[in-house]
């Protein structure tokens, strides 16, 4: 092989490996957003079960019905603020992207402004949402990190 075909055979490998790990965007529903939710704590998770499903659905909307999700096509994405001392907050996911190994999860809090006039409640903002089922590893990042 002469110099070129090498460093020809090379960019191609190193192409198809840059191709590989890129990041696709990852389309989402919305499942539920709202500022009332019986999870009083914060956190970011990922349900790939229908028993993990329905215990995270009845911890978070006792009494209500349980969304379907098909489990063996999709899974759960969701963020949780955790109590806030007034409305006015709310969490959004942004964007999801995945690059066939594993996905990073992008939200966004939003506060109220020091001006608004708000409702004195304690509330719980959460957003969930489904998902093409992914493998590996998600992680959660807020926006602008």
């Amino acid at each position: 092989m002469d110099i070129v075909a090498v460093m020809l055979a090379a960019v191609i490998l190193l192409a198809m490996s840059l191709i590989g790990n890129a990041l696709a965007p990852v389309q989402l529903t919305t499942i539920t957003q709202s500022e009332h939710s019986g999870v009083e704590e914060a956190r970011q998770l990922v349900v790939r079960t229908p028993e993990a499903w329905k215990a995270l659905w009845q911890e978070h909307a006792p009494g209500q019905p349980m969304p379907a999700v098909d489990f063996s096509k999709s899974m759960v994405v969701g963020v949780f603020l955790g109590s806030r001392n007034t409305s006015g907050y709310r969490v959004t996911i942004t964007g999801i992207e995945s690059d066939g190994s594993g996905a990073a999860v992008t939200y966004r809090e939003e506060r109220p402004a020091a001006r608004d006039i708000l409702a004195q409640v304690i509330t719980f903002p959460h957003h969930l949402v489904r998902v093409e089922r992914i493998g590996g590893e998600v992680k959660f990042v807020p926006a602008g990190r």
